[in-house]
């Protein structure tokens, strides 16, 4: 490119600029009409006819506008502003014959955008409605226009309309179940707009009685579910979705998976039971059986409110299972959670540990699994009082991953195994080490035990307290919870007031919410953030209390209040991201 084509404006120019852009239009007017004679009525018509209509010298912005339009008799956007000079001249009549006359004037697509666009800048939304219909019936490429037209509806305010467009665009093609969903996503979140959302959903259901087989509303439906956290809807939707298009399972297991990550559990149970009923030959039939426990496992280890009879029904579909797939690397999850149950939830300590050392002996393992069966017989060992096996199981898992995340958390284990046996120095070195983790949960978990040690030796140097807190630490770990309870309860009286005293009640509530008590830990909570508003625990222990009364008393307004008094009290915490999400769902807004 030549310098020269760069030409700076002339001083008319900058001048005339300068006087329009101070609405000084008379100003302004001298210097567009030089330009627009001299030197180019297509680059200086515009201003010049803004200025012309602003110091209302019609017949003249007239005289410019048809001159253009007899120029450029394409370029409908001419005609558009012919219009709008008999507008201001208070011809309304004059305007719309001029306006409807361009709409007739439309031979081609790219006419429809050009004068689309001159009618949505001057806000005429219903010739611009009426220039994208036209747009309809001419377009020589089948062009819909529908999304162009959901954009004027949206303006004005006509939410069926724009609705009805976005639908009908799926009428015509799947392909562009994208579009949609990106355009409907701004109405979730957090400006949800349930009107929108009621009229979406009726339309939905309407065409998906009406033609039962364009599966894509359905597939609309679901997605929209999803988006407002109505899991079960979902599923209806999914399973009736399955059936018609005969699709073996793929969408429910999906489904499931979504369920299970967002702790509904009974829902993401039922899914794979769905699956399941397909029979044995089907082919997700094995996954969904693994994950079907794999479900149960976690409403149980996550909740903590579960019977006896829950634990010994789960150990007997685990058994069930394992013996109908058999035991082998693709089973190795299934016979690693059963280990955990028999050690930590039915005291069968024995049997878990030969079963994970029969899993790890299994042919072809892949190495990151058999590493997580290690970890797994490590604590178990640890749990049953075998520090030093178990230090040195962590430890061989440690340096075979040394750059994995399971490297990293079994150099946390081998960290927390320090701080058990009452070595404060070494644990802290390895936890600061930790910080740093890529895994933010490793490094969420390091740095929340490095504070409890450096918080307890912060005033005071003496360590026998730290030591018994340790030791009710480890207790607890292995499941010796009363043994837990009156350990801790003795730094209390030995040493009244200690630094330790938040820690206490935190380890307290962990015992009870174990068990299921949901009432005595939200006490202990409670404790805390009233009387220790300003310790490294009152964060942790507010969203635990909001969480109590969200998830478990149900007590909704109360839950609200909490995760709020989190966010604006303690803006630093780990929690915060997680609060904000919830506080606003509870609201009411659409979280997705």
């Amino acid at each position: 490119m030549h310098m020269h084509a760069l030409a700076q404006p002339s001083a008319d120019e900058q001048l005339a600029q300068q006087f329009y852009q101070n609405k000084e239009f008379d100003k302004a007017l001298d210097y567009y009409e030089k330009l627009y004679n001299k030197k180019s009525p297509v680059t200086f018509y515009t201003p010049y006819l803004n200025c012309l209509i602003e110091t209302k010298d019609f017949k003249k912005a007239e005289k410019i506008a048809k001159k253009q339009i007899k120029n450029f008799p394409d370029a409908l956007n001419y005609n558009v502003d012919l219009g709008v000079v008999y507008q201001k001249e208070e011809q309304p009549d004059k305007a719309k014959e001029e306006w409807e006359k361009a709409i007739k004037l439309i031979k081609a697509d790219d006419q429809v955008f050009t004068l689309a666009n001159a009618f949505i800048a001057i806000h005429e939304y219903d010739y611009a409605i009426n220039t994208y219909l036209k747009g309809r019936k001419i377009s020589q490429t089948n062009y819909p226009f529908n999304f162009e037209l959901a954009d004027v509806y949206k303006i004005k305010g006509d939410k069926l309309a724009m609705i009805n467009e976005y639908l009908d665009a799926l009428e015509i093609s799947d392909s562009y179940i994208q579009s949609v969903q990106n355009a409907l996503q701004t109405s979730f979140g957090n400006d949800a707009e349930s009107k929108q959302n009621e009229l979406l959903k009726t339309e939905l259901l309407r065409r998906i009685s009406r033609s039962p087989d364009k599966t894509i509303f359905s597939e609309l439906l679901i997605w929209m579910e999803i988006q407002l956290r109505d899991f079960d809807g979902a599923f209806v939707q999914a399973k009736a979705l399955d059936k018609r298009k005969k699709e073996e399972g793929v969408r429910v297991m999906g489904l499931a998976q979504l369920f299970a990550q967002n702790e509904n559990y009974d829902l993401a149970s039922k899914a794979y039971q769905y699956v399941i009923a397909k029979g044995s030959d089907n082919y997700y039939y094995t996954t969904a059986r693994m994950e079907l426990l794999n479900v149960s496992f976690l409403k149980i280890t996550s909740k903590g409110n579960y019977t006896a009879a829950d634990l010994t029904d789960l150990e007997k579909n685990f058994n069930i299972t394992i013996s109908e797939l058999g035991k082998s690397a693709g089973t190795a999850p299934l016979l690693k959670n059963l280990a955990h149950l028999q050690a930590f939830y039915l005291n069968k300590p024995n049997d878990a540990i030969a079963l994970l050392e029969e899993t790890i002996a299994l042919p072809q393992l892949p190495s990151l699994a058999q590493a997580e069966c290690k970890l797994e017989l490590a604590d178990i060992l640890l749990m049953t009082g075998d520090v030093w096996e178990a230090s040195l199981r962590y430890s061989q898992v440690e340096k075979s991953f040394k750059y994995d995340a399971i490297g990293q958390e079994a150099k946390f284990r081998v960290a927390r195994i320090s701080y058990y046996t009452g070595d404060f120095k070494w644990a802290l070195a390895q936890l600061d080490v930790l910080k740093g983790a890529t895994s933010k949960l490793i490094a969420n978990d390091a740095l929340e035990l490095s504070l409890t040690i450096t918080d307890a030796l912060a005033t005071d140097t003496n360590e026998a307290p730290l030591l018994i807190f340790a030791r009710a630490d480890l207790l607890t770990f292995q499941n010796k919870d009363d043994a837990a309870m009156l350990t801790l309860d003795s730094i209390n009286k030995l040493y009244p007031n200690h630094a330790l005293a938040d820690d206490i009640l935190y380890k307290k509530a962990q015992i009870e919410l174990k068990h299921g008590k949901f009432t005595e830990a939200a006490a202990y909570y409670d404790t805390i953030v009233i009387n220790y508003g300003e310790g490294i625990l009152a964060d942790d222990a507010l969203f635990k209390l909001a969480d109590l009364n969200e998830n478990q008393f149900k007590n909704i307004d109360k839950a609200k209040e909490q995760y709020q008094q989190l966010l604006e009290k303690y803006p630093a915490s780990l929690y915060v991201v997680e609060a904000r999400k919830r506080f606003r769902r509870l609201r009411g807004d659409v979280v997705n």
